[in-house]
């Protein structure tokens, strides 16, 4: 049996996985590594935070969601023993936001918790933004200190991990959306420049993909860990 190691995004705790857990059904051993609410870690911080957290003995597949899209990549990129496959959902392997690398300063005046929440909801979860699923979102932001949220959104901006993609050795699969209004389809693009042998599977959604497409993405998801297998 395969473990799915999943690492969360910018949340950090891993809630947002539970429908799409649900959805992969029988045969999967989710794991689900959640980050310090109140540890300020830079992208190589929770790459050794999740290091030293992944299974061992055992096969597994790393499964890295927007924000841990650049986490995902540097792990992979090291040849992990155990490692067989890799998914990358709704991410980038350096600011998805070029327009804003030089706004770091500006994140101190954004407010945050559950009140960011609300600004981010029509971005994340477009019109699939259903009650469980703002509060679900609501609650986790509000589990994370505002300087700890902070710090992982200047750390995007910041993050260039494009050259680790060529150290890659295990199958990829990349998952798009195609209504994503945070990462845009040349963050994938610019992962499939640099990793040819990756494979892009677009699906219809919002940003959070996972959370709002769950039965579509677990397929996907369950048939890529079955041609690993094989």
């Amino acid at each position: 049996m395969v473990t799915l190691v999943l690492l969360p995004g910018m949340d950090g705790s891993g809630a947002m996985f539970a429908g799409f857990i649900a959805a992969l059904g029988d045969g999967i051993t989710p794991l689900v590594l959640s980050y310090p609410t109140d540890q300020i870690l830079s992208y190589d911080g929770l790459a050794d935070f999740a290091r030293t957290r992944l299974p061992a003995g055992q096969p597994y597949v790393l499964l890295g969601e927007s924000f841990s899209g650049p986490v995902a990549i540097a792990l992979a990129a090291e040849c992990p023993a155990g490692l067989v496959g890799l998914v990358l959902s709704c991410t980038f392997a350096r600011n998805p936001v070029s327009l804003f690398q030089h706004c770091a300063p500006l994140i101190a005046l954004l407010p945050v918790s559950s009140r960011l929440s609300g600004l981010a909801l029509p971005l994340l979860l477009g019109r699939h933004a259903t009650p469980a699923l703002r509060m679900t979102l609501r609650a986790a932001l509000d589990r994370l200190r505002p300087a700890v949220l902070r710090a992982r959104m200047r750390a995007v901006l910041g993050v260039d991990c494009s050259a680790q993609l060529g150290r890659i050795a295990v199958p990829v699969l990349y998952l798009q959306a195609a209504q994503d209004r945070v990462v845009s389809s040349a963050s994938g693009r610019l992962i499939a420049s640099l990793l040819p042998s990756v494979t892009v599977a677009v699906v219809r959604g919002p940003h959070l993909l996972l959370q709002t497409a769950p039965e579509q993405t677990a397929v996907l998801v369950r048939e890529f860990i079955d041609q690993t297998g094989r």
